[in-house]
């Protein structure tokens, strides 16, 4: 029902190798730059904090991409995170069209 065979990589992680590394750019210096805190960027990498809308306009500003490229990363991740800790539950929902299904 479900595709839990690959947990999507946190949008942190892309943030970090596929930005920050290629273009040397420090998280003191990116903080600074998009007026936000050190700790803010920080946590994004670590997977601590997730992408809020304001810091994909920010992101996408900055590195010249689109708002959407940020969330759906993040959207990604955080529903693959919901099935795997959910999937017992959601497993037992039936769609509606099966449970009211009318012979005509």
């Amino acid at each position: 029902m479900f595709d839990l065979k690959r947990k999507p990589s946190h949008p942190g992680e892309i943030f970090k190798k596929e930005f920050m590394e290629p273009l040397r750019i420090s998280q003191t210096q990116l903080a600074k730059e998009l007026n936000t805190s050190f700790r803010t960027i920080n946590e994004i990498i670590n997977e601590k904090r997730n992408i809020s809308p304001e810091m994909a306009i920010k992101l996408s500003r900055y590195f010249g991409t689109s708002e959407e490229l940020w969330l759906n990363l993040q959207n990604q991740y955080d529903l693959f995170i919901v099935k795997k800790k959910k999937q017992d539950i959601l497993k037992r929902i039936r769609p509606f069209r099966e449970i009211h299904r009318q012979v005509a």
